[in-house]
């Protein structure tokens, strides 16, 4: 036989404890901080891994997609090389090769384009309803000088 309780024991239970057939508030309060703790603890964890792909994305290097992929790779593969690699890349400035090179070759164009009219022009002639003889000797460049009769 269980000895009876007195009546006045439930008055000085816990409150946290409950009824049978009731919600137990404790519990529901705990699953849901434990829910926000993963989740800020998944975000927290997904925004450190993305922070090397953030600062070479909001410094435009020319790096940035490498850097983005040894983020993935790292949180892919939990090796943490990757990710030191990355970080440092996103600090270092790798010179720009491509601007120089880019603007010889547009000052060569330039260069280059006048010379081009010139030659449409001449090879134009036949508009003017020249007969092709004629348009033969104007467009034929001049006879080079013989060195011969000048020395003689």
């Amino acid at each position: 036989m269980e000895p009876a309780l007195h009546p006045m024991a439930a008055q000085h239970l816990p409150p946290f404890i409950t009824a049978p057939g009731q919600t137990d508030v404790m519990m529901v309060i705990t699953g849901v901080f434990l829910l926000v703790i993963i989740v800020t603890i998944g975000v927290l964890y997904f925004t450190l891994h993305s922070l090397p792909e953030r600062l070479a994305h909001r410094t435009n290097q020319a790096q940035a997609g490498v850097v983005a992929v040894l983020c993935l790779i790292a949180l892919f593969t939990h090796q943490h090389i990757f990710w030191i690699v990355a970080i440092l890349l996103a600090f270092i400035r790798i010179p720009d090769f491509e601007t120089p090179i880019r603007s010889i070759s547009d000052s060569l164009e330039r260069l280059a384009a006048p010379q081009a009219p010139a030659m449409a022009g001449a090879v134009a002639a036949p508009a003017l309803d020249l007969p092709p003889a004629e348009v033969a000797e104007a467009v034929a460049p001049p006879a080079p000088a013989d060195t011969e009769k000048r020395e003689g």
